[in-house]
């Protein structure tokens, strides 16, 4: 198994829409792909969903040569997995590959979610298609994952139909919160999120609605820019990352909610497809790069 080289933990947007896909002039600047999240701990790639981001990460990884990663599903809506059979380096005998799932124990198994996504009449290849020697693991809310040497991942269960996974990444000193598809009406669900933002160098959260659509949208299990904010206030955590857009926001709209969370949390942004951030155990943040890959 290839193992981290260094203490560097680096965090590339690939997708950050939630719903749909959506493309056209006005989300250019945002990007339309849905989630995708590398999370780079030294040497080792970690994917966090399978949205239809993942498409080009595939393309991206197999120009660097990687052939090692893990996958890990918040949960298994269409918008986190359909990404998965437009993977590239799936279809590569020498690549290696683990998907990790765990907000349904006992209901599906991830080889289950795979099997299911890609088997006709919904789709003309199945699973014996891969050429990659490919892994399934199964976990529940609350367990501690080890992927690869210096590399811990905190879970918790979250507010969304159906379940979803939260997951707090450790490696060299840094921590990245990685908390999508969850409302705020479960007390357990908050405590879990707290617990895996707590002083997160950033936290990428689910932001999909404004103040004024949640009310009606409750049972959806999304939150707000807002709802992120108070979250990272009471975690202190450094950075929040706004993510999940809604699939009918554009560019224009996106950035106004950037201002108003800006205006209550310094730290907070848009995520953006293509924007990178690297963090070590020595240094602050060191940079970010925004825009389109």
């Amino acid at each position: 198994m290839q193992l981290p080289a260094d203490g560097a933990v680096s965090v590339k947007f690939w997708g950050v829409r939630g719903s749909i896909p959506v493309a056209g002039p006005e989300y250019l600047a945002t990007g339309g792909n849905t989630a995708c999240v590398e999370i780079r701990c030294g040497a080792h790639v970690l994917l966090f969903d399978a949205g239809t981001g993942l498409r080009k990460a595939g393309i991206a990884l197999a120009r660097e040569g990687i052939t090692e990663f893990d996958i890990f599903l918040s949960h298994s809506h269409y918008d986190h997995v359909i990404g998965l059979p437009f993977f590239a380096p799936l279809f590569e005998a020498e690549a290696r590959c683990t998907i990790w799932s765990g907000h349904a124990p006992g209901a599906i198994t991830t080889r289950q979610i795979v099997e299911d996504l890609l088997r006709t009449p919904f789709f003309p290849a199945g699973p014996s298609m891969s050429r990659a020697s490919t892994a399934y693991e199964d976990f529940k809310a609350g367990d501690m994952l080890r992927p690869a040497a210096g590399i811990t991942i905190d879970t918790g269960g979250l507010d969304h139909p159906g379940g979803a996974i939260g997951y707090r990444v450790e490696f060299g000193g840094a921590a990245i919160a990685y908390l999508t598809d969850t409302g705020t009406r479960s007390e357990e669900a908050n405590a879990a999120a707290l617990r895996l933002a707590n002083a997160a160098d950033m936290v990428i959260y689910d932001c999909m609605y404004t103040e004024e659509e949640v009310p009606d949208r409750m049972e959806f299990g999304h939150s707000t820019w807002k709802q992120g904010v108070d979250l990272c206030k009471k975690a202190k955590a450094r950075r929040l990352a706004i993510f999940h857009h809604a699939p009918e926001r554009d560019d224009a709209e996106v950035s106004a909610l950037e201002t108003a969370a800006r205006s209550e949390f310094a730290g907070a942004f848009v995520a953006r497809e293509g924007m990178q951030f690297s963090f070590s155990a020595m240094d602050d943040l060191l940079g970010a790069v925004a825009g389109p890959s």
